[in-house]
């Protein structure tokens, strides 16, 4: 029985791993849309880039005020206008949950 019990207990790690990986936070580009998009929108608006309506829809603009931001905070592995993961981390950094 013990063994049954170590071999649950080995594979509940991998499935924790898998977890962790499906909840990461989604990059987002020109084109995605969502409540993500709003957060990030806002999030643009509290450090002064952003000045529309948040409309949930990552276009130009939104594209533009993150890639102000990325050259602003000399993020240069990012990929211009992209919300990636250390754009992200940084920006949540500085401002607060809209």
């Amino acid at each position: 029985m013990r063994s049954g019990s170590k071999s649950s207990a080995a594979t509940k790690p991998a499935a924790g791993a898998d977890a962790a990986q499906e909840t990461a936070p989604p990059v987002l580009r020109r084109g995605s849309e969502g409540p993500e998009v709003v957060e990030l929108e806002l999030r643009l608006t509290q450090v002064g880039l952003y000045g529309r309506k948040p409309s949930g829809h990552y276009n130009e603009g939104v594209e533009d005020a993150v890639a102000t931001y990325q050259w602003q905070r000399g993020l240069q592995g990012s990929e211009r206008g992209v919300y990636d993961l250390p754009t992200r981390e940084r920006l949540e950094s500085e401002t607060s949950e809209p």
